[in-house]
């Protein structure tokens, strides 16, 4: 009888055990549509003033804007949002490993890329264009970067575009960072750095630089900006979803007065989901 009572008792632990077990350990993942899980797991940039920056108060830019909201969209209050740095030379990886649920980065849709991960959006048209110093006079046309030292970042597509398609004498200097690309911007270590006139704006609009550095208005390429997911992510689809109620309901505009106004960012509208401008 004792013995019976004993066994009763263990199959009852057991049985809570396992509905623990059953109903814990879930920290996002690939959390699917209902955002089930307790985290979601996001990339973005830490160093793109505008767009995704990590500051002492946390994190801000349009980018992280985008995926707050799309990350509440599928479930997740803002504080459930685990942030990671996605280098633009790390993302395809991140993506594949599961590192991240998915990644707002300044990530330009390609046909490259595409065949490595999935994208949803696009949610912004930018352009390629050039920094320079502001007393540079030199540098008027996208030809004028022959013989000119210009840097991106490594893993960026920018700097390649313009040495094989614009500028092909160009001295291209890859740094890991744009952060390290305007240092040396700054002490005239390069000459122009390339990248999207949305990132540069950012760059040029904060206090300690303002007046030092001017665009050189050259729309050279379309950059269309997508969420990056796993290949054959259910998350494609609501993120998708997402996107179109950011724009319908005006926090897309908001976001991007907000984050990119201030230096005279002049945005083209919102893109229709689906629509990558070649």
């Amino acid at each position: 009888m004792k013995l019976r009572k004993v066994t009763a008792a263990s199959a009852t632990v057991f049985a809570l055990a396992l509905t623990a077990t059953a109903c814990g350990g879930d920290n996002g993942g690939d959390s699917g549509s209902d955002g089930g899980g307790k985290t979601i797991t996001v990339g973005i940039k830490y160093d793109q003033p505008g767009l995704g920056q990590k500051t002492p108060q946390g994190y801000a830019g349009f980018d992280v804007d985008v995926a707050t909201y799309v990350a509440k969209k599928l479930g997740y209050n803002a504080d459930q949002i685990e942030w990671k740095e996605a280098k633009s030379g790390d993302r395809e990886t991140m993506l594949q490993r599961g590192d991240v649920d998915f990644i707002a980065a300044t990530y330009s849709i390609t046909p490259e890329r595409q065949e490595k991960v999935d994208f949803a959006g696009p949610y912004l048209l930018a352009h390629q264009d050039v920094l320079v110093r502001a007393d540079d006079n030199s540098i008027k046309s996208p030809a004028d970067l022959n013989a000119k030292k210009l840097c991106s970042v490594t893993g960026s597509t920018s700097a390649q575009n313009v040495k094989e398609k614009l500028a092909p004498k160009a001295d291209l200097q890859q740094y890991p960072t744009y952060s390290a690309c305007l240092g040396g911007l700054q002490n005239k270590a390069i000459d122009a750095l390339t990248t999207d006139d949305s990132i540069l704006a950012g760059y040029a609009a904060q206090e300690q630089f303002k007046g030092k550095f001017k665009l050189g208005g050259f729309k050279m390429t379309n950059e269309n900006y997508g969420i990056g997911v796993k290949k054959g992510s259910d998350l494609k689809a609501d993120i998708n979803k997402a996107l179109e109620d950011m724009v319908a309901d005006g926090s897309w505009q908001k976001a991007v007065d907000k984050n990119l106004g201030p230096a005279n960012y002049k945005n083209e509208p919102a893109p229709k989901i689906g629509d990558i401008k070649s």
